[in-house]
Protein backbone atom coordinates (compact mmCIF):
# COMPACT_ATOMS: atom_id res chain seq x y z
CA UNK A 1 0.00 0.00 0.00
CA UNK A 2 1.07 3.58 -0.61
CA UNK A 3 2.06 6.22 1.93
CA UNK A 4 0.69 9.78 1.69
CA UNK A 5 2.65 12.89 2.69
CA UNK A 6 0.74 16.14 3.17
CA UNK A 7 3.09 18.79 1.81
CA UNK A 8 3.55 22.16 3.42
CA UNK A 9 3.92 25.03 0.99
CA UNK A 10 3.37 28.74 0.72
CA UNK A 11 2.48 30.68 -2.44
CA UNK A 12 3.61 27.81 -4.63
CA UNK A 13 6.92 27.34 -2.82
CA UNK A 14 7.52 24.00 -1.13
CA UNK A 15 8.68 24.28 2.48
CA UNK A 16 11.70 22.37 3.70
CA UNK A 17 9.71 20.42 6.32
CA UNK A 18 8.14 18.44 3.48
CA UNK A 19 11.53 17.01 2.50
CA UNK A 20 12.14 15.61 5.99
CA UNK A 21 8.63 14.16 6.06
CA UNK A 22 9.22 12.40 2.74
CA UNK A 23 12.31 10.75 4.24
CA UNK A 24 10.21 9.43 7.14
CA UNK A 25 7.52 8.26 4.71
CA UNK A 26 10.02 6.33 2.61
CA UNK A 27 10.93 4.31 5.70
CA UNK A 28 7.31 3.21 6.25
CA UNK A 29 7.25 0.99 3.15
CA UNK A 30 5.25 1.36 -0.04
CA UNK A 31 5.18 4.05 -2.72
CA UNK A 32 5.30 7.62 -1.46
CA UNK A 33 2.61 9.99 -2.73
CA UNK A 34 2.63 13.71 -1.94
CA UNK A 35 -0.50 15.89 -1.72
CA UNK A 36 -0.26 19.53 -2.74
CA UNK A 37 -3.50 21.23 -1.69
CA UNK A 38 -3.77 24.93 -2.48
CA UNK A 39 -4.40 27.54 -5.13
CA UNK A 40 -1.93 28.41 -7.89
CA UNK A 41 0.46 25.92 -6.32
CA UNK A 42 1.78 24.31 -9.48
CA UNK A 43 5.30 25.45 -8.52
CA UNK A 44 5.09 23.44 -5.30
CA UNK A 45 3.72 20.43 -7.21
CA UNK A 46 6.63 20.52 -9.65
CA UNK A 47 9.11 20.87 -6.77
CA UNK A 48 7.53 17.89 -5.01
CA UNK A 49 7.80 15.82 -8.20
CA UNK A 50 11.56 16.34 -8.14
CA UNK A 51 12.03 14.89 -4.65
CA UNK A 52 13.88 11.59 -4.71
CA UNK A 53 11.68 8.70 -3.62
CA UNK A 54 8.35 10.29 -4.52
CA UNK A 55 6.29 8.09 -6.84
CA UNK A 56 3.35 10.42 -7.47
CA UNK A 57 2.25 13.98 -6.71
CA UNK A 58 -1.47 14.63 -6.21
CA UNK A 59 -2.32 18.25 -7.00
CA UNK A 60 -5.62 19.68 -5.71
CA UNK A 61 -5.81 23.25 -7.02
CA UNK A 62 -8.81 25.42 -6.23
CA UNK A 63 -9.52 28.93 -4.92
CA UNK A 64 -11.25 27.49 -1.85
CA UNK A 65 -7.93 25.92 -0.83
CA UNK A 66 -5.99 29.16 -1.21
CA UNK A 67 -5.58 29.75 2.53
CA UNK A 68 -5.17 26.04 3.34
CA UNK A 69 -7.60 26.17 6.26
CA UNK A 70 -7.31 23.07 8.41
CA UNK A 71 -10.92 22.01 7.77
CA UNK A 72 -10.49 22.26 4.00
CA UNK A 73 -7.16 20.42 3.88
CA UNK A 74 -8.51 17.71 6.20
CA UNK A 75 -11.52 17.22 3.91
CA UNK A 76 -9.16 16.90 0.94
CA UNK A 77 -7.06 14.29 2.73
CA UNK A 78 -10.14 12.31 3.75
CA UNK A 79 -11.40 12.32 0.16
CA UNK A 80 -8.14 10.64 -0.87
CA UNK A 81 -7.95 8.28 2.09
CA UNK A 82 -11.53 7.08 1.70
CA UNK A 83 -12.63 5.33 4.87
CA UNK A 84 -9.03 4.48 5.69
CA UNK A 85 -9.59 0.87 4.71
CA UNK A 86 -7.20 0.59 1.83
CA UNK A 87 -6.07 3.68 -0.06
CA UNK A 88 -3.13 4.52 2.22
CA UNK A 89 -1.45 2.65 5.04
CA UNK A 90 0.17 5.81 6.48
CA UNK A 91 -0.62 9.52 6.23
CA UNK A 92 2.22 11.78 7.36
CA UNK A 93 2.29 15.47 8.22
CA UNK A 94 5.24 17.66 9.27
CA UNK A 95 4.96 18.42 13.00
CA UNK A 96 4.55 22.13 12.29
CA UNK A 97 1.71 24.44 13.28
CA UNK A 98 -0.08 23.61 10.03
CA UNK A 99 0.47 19.85 10.27
CA UNK A 100 -0.60 19.74 13.91
CA UNK A 101 -3.76 21.62 12.95
CA UNK A 102 -4.83 19.19 10.23
CA UNK A 103 -3.66 15.77 11.46
CA UNK A 104 -5.97 15.46 14.51
CA UNK A 105 -9.00 16.24 12.34
CA UNK A 106 -8.08 13.48 9.93
CA UNK A 107 -7.36 10.99 12.74
CA UNK A 108 -10.67 11.75 14.45
CA UNK A 109 -12.68 11.31 11.24
CA UNK A 110 -10.95 8.00 10.53
CA UNK A 111 -11.43 6.93 14.17
CA UNK A 112 -7.76 6.10 14.70
CA UNK A 113 -5.09 7.30 17.13
CA UNK A 114 -2.60 9.95 16.07
CA UNK A 115 1.11 9.21 16.57
CA UNK A 116 2.74 12.57 17.26
CA UNK A 117 6.28 13.92 16.89
CA UNK A 118 7.80 10.74 15.46
CA UNK A 119 11.62 10.89 15.42
CA UNK A 120 12.35 7.37 14.16
CA UNK A 121 10.60 4.75 12.05
CA UNK A 122 11.49 1.28 13.37
CA UNK A 123 9.06 -0.61 11.12
CA UNK A 124 5.79 -0.03 9.30
CA UNK A 125 3.84 -0.18 12.58
CA UNK A 126 6.44 0.82 15.20
CA UNK A 127 7.82 4.29 15.85
CA UNK A 128 9.84 6.28 18.38
CA UNK A 129 8.73 9.62 19.81
CA UNK A 130 10.07 11.79 22.64
CA UNK A 131 8.09 12.21 25.87
CA UNK A 132 8.70 14.16 29.10
CA UNK A 133 10.30 17.06 27.19
CA UNK A 134 12.63 14.66 25.42
CA UNK A 135 13.97 13.06 28.60
CA UNK A 136 12.54 9.68 27.58
CA UNK A 137 11.86 8.04 24.23
CA UNK A 138 8.65 6.04 23.84
CA UNK A 139 8.39 3.17 21.38
CA UNK A 140 4.85 3.12 19.99
CA UNK A 141 3.32 0.24 18.07
CA UNK A 142 0.03 0.82 16.27
CA UNK A 143 -2.46 -1.74 14.99
CA UNK A 144 -4.71 0.90 13.41
CA UNK A 145 -5.77 0.34 9.81
CA UNK A 146 -4.15 3.62 8.83
CA UNK A 147 -1.41 5.38 10.77
CA UNK A 148 -1.80 9.16 11.14
CA UNK A 149 1.65 10.52 11.95
CA UNK A 150 3.19 13.91 12.58
CA UNK A 151 6.93 13.93 11.92
CA UNK A 152 9.41 15.89 14.01
CA UNK A 153 11.50 17.08 11.09
CA UNK A 154 14.70 17.44 13.15
CA UNK A 155 14.75 13.65 13.45
CA UNK A 156 15.10 12.99 9.72
CA UNK A 157 17.44 14.21 7.00
CA UNK A 158 15.91 16.16 4.13
CA UNK A 159 15.17 14.05 1.06
CA UNK A 160 17.43 14.70 -1.91
CA UNK A 161 16.40 15.98 -5.32
CA UNK A 162 16.63 14.21 -8.64
CA UNK A 163 13.18 12.64 -8.70
CA UNK A 164 10.80 12.62 -11.66
CA UNK A 165 7.38 11.75 -10.28
CA UNK A 166 4.16 12.17 -12.25
CA UNK A 167 1.86 15.03 -11.24
CA UNK A 168 -1.80 14.03 -11.18
CA UNK A 169 -4.64 16.52 -10.77
CA UNK A 170 -7.32 15.55 -8.27
CA UNK A 171 -10.71 17.13 -7.66
CA UNK A 172 -10.71 19.73 -4.91
CA UNK A 173 -13.05 19.09 -1.98
CA UNK A 174 -14.68 21.79 0.12
CA UNK A 175 -14.59 21.72 3.90
CA UNK A 176 -17.59 22.06 6.19
CA UNK A 177 -17.77 25.83 5.77
CA UNK A 178 -17.69 26.43 9.52
CA UNK A 179 -14.49 28.45 9.34
CA UNK A 180 -13.44 31.26 7.05
CA UNK A 181 -10.26 33.19 6.43
CA UNK A 182 -10.31 36.68 7.94
CA UNK A 183 -6.73 37.93 7.67
CA UNK A 184 -3.08 37.23 8.33
CA UNK A 185 -0.32 39.26 9.93
CA UNK A 186 3.10 38.06 8.86
CA UNK A 187 6.34 39.14 10.47
CA UNK A 188 8.85 39.92 7.72
CA UNK A 189 12.56 39.51 8.31
CA UNK A 190 15.73 39.40 6.25
CA UNK A 191 17.00 36.67 8.53
CA UNK A 192 16.55 32.94 7.83
CA UNK A 193 13.41 31.31 9.19
CA UNK A 194 14.19 29.95 12.65
CA UNK A 195 13.25 26.32 11.97
CA UNK A 196 15.19 26.27 8.68
CA UNK A 197 18.28 28.24 9.74
CA UNK A 198 21.70 26.57 9.67
CA UNK A 199 23.00 28.87 12.41
CA UNK A 200 21.00 30.21 15.36
CA UNK A 201 22.08 32.71 18.02
CA UNK A 202 19.81 32.55 21.07
CA UNK A 203 19.66 34.70 24.16
CA UNK A 204 18.21 34.21 27.62
CA UNK A 205 16.94 36.21 30.55
CA UNK A 206 20.52 37.13 31.53
CA UNK A 207 20.56 39.75 28.77
CA UNK A 208 18.36 41.91 31.01
CA UNK A 209 16.40 43.93 28.47
CA UNK A 210 15.18 44.09 24.90
CA UNK A 211 17.73 46.80 24.13
CA UNK A 212 20.62 44.68 25.43
CA UNK A 213 19.29 41.66 23.55
CA UNK A 214 19.49 43.56 20.26
CA UNK A 215 22.69 45.40 21.12
CA UNK A 216 24.66 42.28 22.06
CA UNK A 217 23.24 39.46 19.91
CA UNK A 218 22.18 41.17 16.69
CA UNK A 219 25.77 42.00 15.58
CA UNK A 220 26.79 38.37 16.17
CA UNK A 221 23.81 37.07 14.20
CA UNK A 222 24.60 39.54 11.40
CA UNK A 223 28.22 38.40 11.32
CA UNK A 224 27.23 34.74 11.05
CA UNK A 225 24.16 35.16 8.84
CA UNK A 226 22.18 33.53 11.62
CA UNK A 227 18.60 33.51 12.82
CA UNK A 228 17.85 34.92 16.26
CA UNK A 229 16.23 32.79 18.94
CA UNK A 230 15.33 33.17 22.59
CA UNK A 231 14.50 31.17 25.68
CA UNK A 232 10.98 31.22 27.08
CA UNK A 233 12.19 33.32 30.01
CA UNK A 234 13.50 35.98 27.62
CA UNK A 235 10.26 35.96 25.63
CA UNK A 236 8.08 36.13 28.75
CA UNK A 237 10.17 39.07 29.99
CA UNK A 238 9.53 40.89 26.72
CA UNK A 239 13.15 40.85 25.52
CA UNK A 240 12.28 39.01 22.28
CA UNK A 241 9.14 38.36 20.21
CA UNK A 242 7.17 35.16 20.70
CA UNK A 243 8.07 33.73 17.29
CA UNK A 244 11.75 33.60 18.36
CA UNK A 245 11.05 31.20 21.22
CA UNK A 246 12.96 27.92 21.11
CA UNK A 247 11.82 25.07 23.31
CA UNK A 248 9.10 22.58 24.10
CA UNK A 249 6.44 25.30 23.95
CA UNK A 250 8.23 27.17 21.16
CA UNK A 251 10.02 25.95 18.05
CA UNK A 252 12.01 22.75 17.73
CA UNK A 253 15.27 23.43 15.91
CA UNK A 254 18.35 21.44 14.88
CA UNK A 255 20.75 23.81 13.11
CA UNK A 256 24.38 23.08 12.24
CA UNK A 257 25.44 25.59 14.93
CA UNK A 258 23.46 26.77 17.97
CA UNK A 259 24.94 29.52 20.14
CA UNK A 260 23.23 29.94 23.52
CA UNK A 261 24.16 33.15 25.33
CA UNK A 262 22.92 33.69 28.87
CA UNK A 263 20.58 30.68 28.73
CA UNK A 264 20.58 28.45 31.81
CA UNK A 265 19.29 25.42 29.93
CA UNK A 266 15.99 24.53 31.57
CA UNK A 267 14.48 21.22 30.43
CA UNK A 268 11.87 23.12 28.42
CA UNK A 269 14.55 24.88 26.37
CA UNK A 270 16.80 21.86 25.93
CA UNK A 271 13.89 19.92 24.45
CA UNK A 272 13.81 22.38 21.57
CA UNK A 273 17.50 22.53 20.60
CA UNK A 274 19.50 19.59 21.95
CA UNK A 275 19.52 17.89 18.53
CA UNK A 276 21.60 20.74 17.09
CA UNK A 277 24.78 19.48 15.45
CA UNK A 278 27.15 21.78 17.40
CA UNK A 279 26.07 23.63 20.56
CA UNK A 280 28.10 26.52 21.98
CA UNK A 281 27.10 27.78 25.43
CA UNK A 282 28.19 31.08 26.98
CA UNK A 283 27.21 31.43 30.64
CA UNK A 284 28.93 32.70 33.76
CA UNK A 285 27.28 30.04 35.95
CA UNK A 286 29.47 26.89 35.84
CA UNK A 287 26.51 24.82 37.09
CA UNK A 288 24.16 25.89 34.28
CA UNK A 289 22.42 22.80 32.78
CA UNK A 290 23.12 24.10 29.25
CA UNK A 291 26.74 22.95 29.68
CA UNK A 292 25.57 19.33 29.92
CA UNK A 293 24.51 19.33 26.26
CA UNK A 294 27.06 21.82 24.91
CA UNK A 295 29.88 20.71 22.63
CA UNK A 296 31.79 23.88 23.58
CA UNK A 297 31.20 25.76 26.81
CA UNK A 298 32.57 29.18 27.75
CA UNK A 299 32.24 30.16 31.41
CA UNK A 300 32.23 33.93 31.02
CA UNK A 301 30.13 37.07 31.20
CA UNK A 302 28.27 37.22 27.89
CA UNK A 303 28.52 41.02 27.79
CA UNK A 304 32.30 40.61 27.56
CA UNK A 305 32.53 37.34 25.65
CA UNK A 306 30.11 38.06 22.80
CA UNK A 307 31.73 41.36 21.69
CA UNK A 308 35.14 39.65 21.82
CA UNK A 309 33.76 36.81 19.71
CA UNK A 310 32.44 39.30 17.15
CA UNK A 311 35.85 40.97 16.95
CA UNK A 312 37.55 37.59 16.45
CA UNK A 313 35.18 36.77 13.61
Amino acid sequence: MAVLVIAEHEHGTLKGATLNTVTAASQCGGDVHVLIAGSNASGAAQAAAQIAGVAKVLHADDAKLAEQLAEDVAAQVLALAGDGAGNYSHILFPATAHGKNVAPRVAAKLDVAQISDVTKVISADTFERPIYAGNAIATVQSADKVKIITVRTTGFDAAAGGGSAAVESVAAVAGNGKSSFVGREVTKSDRPELTAAKIIVSGGRALGSSDKFNEVLTPLADKLGAALGASRAAVDAGYAPNDWQVGQTGKIVAPQLYIAAGISGAIQHLAGMKDSKVIVAINKDPEAPIFSVADYGLEADLFTAVPELIKAL
